[in-house]
């Protein structure tokens, strides 16, 4: 009982102190009503990058990545995509809801480019901003740049890669970085072929790692799929990246 109630201390101690570390931004899709977070930093002229979250939205996993960046001498912002009252509560809401933006990415894509503006309304330097997405958010990645957003780089990190069979090739400008599990069942083979293709037929500037013995969430501390050494490289990766973009 008493191991029970210091692990449920902890827990809420880490979620009052990541709380605490970023502040909360209330913005507008028309009607509906967005909530994002913002680090500490903001109102500063520094480089900026957009953090979009997992199918359930804004979790500890883009809290932290956030707090961490902000050590890093970023400005980050954690998008609110489906807006207040809409967060799912389980795995089969948050199938449903991130299955209808995928459907329906140009809602998507708005709903980036909005966050994109909150980003830069927060002091991000315009000319320097890039964009990180976690699962669902590594599709937002990549539709960021397959909507040509004024943005120097995206980082897809275990995304979904396919888009429709209808959806015309564009010239993608921007860098791209995809962080692949290898084990990851989620993406098919065919899926991968294609995204390098479309890469490619736009003289796409991309780099795309894969991480052995890897899941699909294998960067999340809380998922069953994590693997502390190779999330630990992919997060290298990722600073790498943005130094070499951003800096």
């Amino acid at each position: 009982m008493k191991l029970a109630l210091t692990l449920f201390a902890v827990f809420i101690g880490m979620h009052l102190t990541l709380a605490q570390k970023l502040k909360s931004v209330a913005y507008q899709d028309g009607a509906q009503k967005l909530n994002g977070l913002v680090t500490s930093n903001s109102g500063k002229k520094l480089p900026g990058v957009l953090i979009l979250p997992a199918w359930k939205g804004i979790d500890d996993e883009a809290k932290n990545s956030a707090i961490e960046l902000e050590k890093q001498g970023y400005i980050a912002f954690i998008a609110d995509i489906y807006g207040e009252g809409n967060i799912p509560t389980d795995n089969a809401s948050a199938s449903k809801i991130a299955g209808t933006y995928k459907q329906d990415y140009k809602a998507y894509q708005k709903r980036i480019a909005l966050a994109l503006e909150e980003l830069k309304k927060q002091g991000a330097n315009p000319d320097k901003i890039a964009v990180i997405g976690y699962c669902f958010g590594g599709t937002g990645a990549l539709e960021t740049a397959r909507a040509q957003m004024p943005v120097v780089g995206v980082i897809s990190i275990h995304g979904g890669l396919a888009k429709g069979n209808d959806r015309l090739n564009v010239p993608i400008k921007t860098k791209v970085l995809v962080e692949h599990p290898a084990d990851d069942e989620s993406v098919k083979p065919e899926d991968m072929t294609n995204l390098i293709a479309e890469l490619k037929a736009g003289k796409t500037d991309f780099q795309i790692i894969t991480y052995a013995n890897s899941k699909h969430t294998f960067t999340s501390p809380e998922s069953p799929d994590y693997n502390e050494l190779m999330a630990k490289r992919a997060w290298n990766h990722t600073l790498t990246f943005l130094k070499e973009i951003l800096k």
